[in-house]
């Protein structure tokens, strides 16, 4: 899994697996929020535009990654963007 993030175009690409060839469709889940799906269901990414807004909108600014089953949270701060 990765998640990059492009400051130019405020947008931020959640990848949750590569494609390697698999035809993936786009799907609009509002005008912030895009899905590429697979034919059966699969879901590769989430793109999240204006996504300097979506991603502060919680956790004072932080990506937040929680390890439930080790009871581990890690947090990174996002840079800021101007």
């Amino acid at each position: 899994m990765q998640l990059s993030y492009d400051p130019r175009r405020n947008i931020a690409y959640l990848r949750l697996r590569e494609p390697s060839g698999t035809q993936v469709e786009t799907v609009r889940l509002s005008d912030e929020v895009k899905v590429d799906l697979a034919a059966d269901g699969t879901v590769y990414g989430v793109e999240l535009l204006n996504a300097n807004a979506q991603l502060r909108a919680c956790d004072g600014g932080h990506f937040v990654l929680v390890d439930e089953t080790a009871d581990r949270r890690v947090e990174v701060p996002l840079p800021e963007v101007a």
